[in-house]
């Protein structure tokens, strides 16, 4: 076998890659190497016709023959990165994405109401300088009632109205309020403290639409020495017009509580009618029945008792509490009118209120 006929079928081979490279088209490629690589190449074909010749011209016809295969494919393997290359560079121009373009960024869910204003009732007490302050859900009875004045035979200590743990001997419930928290931080941090204490609480109440078994609470605790109803009433003040508008109008009302002497309610000017369905028949107000005012929650100054109760020198530090709902919160700022929705889950619902985070 001549080393002509092996150089000429290289060349051939070479040549027929290069058409294909030059028509950018990997079938033709696939075909010329059937055509030159193939079962049916001519150097394949020459491989197997070694067998005929002489031993002592075999083994060099063999090895002029493997290099004949062996450039065909070295060759084949150029063309074919050629191409692929060719093939990544035009995807690449054809998929490229202009990252500059402004997008909408849709959020796949949504913070709930409650948890965001949260966020937002505890950021204006952390800008103040408060802390944040949190406990079990499942706590001791002594903390929750006893500590705080609650009597023994007190209604909040009844079943019909507060849910227990079993076993009794434990004492143990689900705590009714956050202010067990507050007793906690008393019995654990040096004073002054300032803290916020938010949360879940439980019930034993049906679920319809202004109540709820499960609810939110936040409560505050301010222990210091001089504190009095006038810093307590700033503070609160502070907190409404972050939650409402710097138009929010307070006042606070007497009423009991068991852990605060002397007590009052916090009261909310109507934001909807501003008090002007007050007496007025012709323009009644659905949200605050008329009475120009709504109750937002409850606050004084500590008693004595509850500070004695954790180790405090009363002649010396005095302090103020406040606690309100964070689900009624939610539905002054939206005028929303049914608490049940809050639990349905439902991120619509969610999305359209102030607060949620986008």
């Amino acid at each position: 076998m001549a080393q002509i006929d092996i150089d000429t079928s290289v060349e051939e081979a070479s040549q027929a890659f290069l058409a294909a490279y030059a028509e950018h088209s990997c079938d033709h490629l696939v075909q010329a190497r059937n055509a030159h690589l193939g079962k049916d190449a001519p150097l394949r074909t020459a491989q197997r016709q070694l067998g005929a010749l002489a031993p002592e011209d075999r083994k060099q016809a063999g090895a002029q023959i493997q290099a004949g295969l062996a450039a065909i494919t070295d060759a084949y393997s150029r063309v074919e990165a050629l191409l692929d290359a060719d093939d990544l560079a035009q995807r690449l121009s054809e998929e490229r994405e202009d990252v500059t373009v402004p997008v909408v960024m849709n959020p796949v869910g949504a913070l709930h109401p409650i948890t965001a204003l949260f966020h937002d009732m505890c950021d204006v007490f952390v800008a103040m300088g408060w802390e944040i302050a949190e406990g079990p859900e499942a706590e001791a009875e002594w903390l929750n009632f006893d500590a705080l004045n609650f009597t023994p035979d007190h209604p909040a200590r009844f079943m019909s109205d507060t849910l227990f743990l079993d076993p009794p001997e434990d004492h143990r419930i689900l705590r009714t309020h956050t202010s067990p928290v507050q007793m906690r931080t008393l019995l654990t941090r040096d004073l002054p403290v300032y803290v916020v204490a938010p949360g879940k609480v439980y019930r034993a109440d049906e679920m319809d639409a202004t109540h709820l078994p499960v609810f939110h609470q936040i409560e505050g605790l301010a222990v210091d020495k001089g504190l009095g109803l006038a810093d307590l009433k700033g503070t609160l003040d502070h907190l409404a017009k972050a939650m409402f508008g710097d138009e929010a109008v307070t006042r606070l009302r007497p009423h009991y509580f068991p852990f605060t002497e002397p007590s009052a309610e916090m009261d909310l000017k109507c934001f909807v009618c501003h008090g002007e369905s007050v007496g007025n028949p012709a323009r009644p107000c659905r949200t605050c029945r008329s009475e120009g005012w709504i109750e937002w929650g409850g606050c004084g100054v500590v008693n004595p008792r509850v500070l004695r109760a954790a180790g405090i020198d009363t002649d010396v530090y005095s302090g103020f509490a406040f606690g309100m709902g964070v689900d009624r919160t939610v539905m002054f700022r939206n005028n929303a009118s049914d608490l049940r929705d809050f639990a349905e889950g439902d991120i619509r619902f969610s999305r359209q209120l102030v607060g949620e985070a986008r």
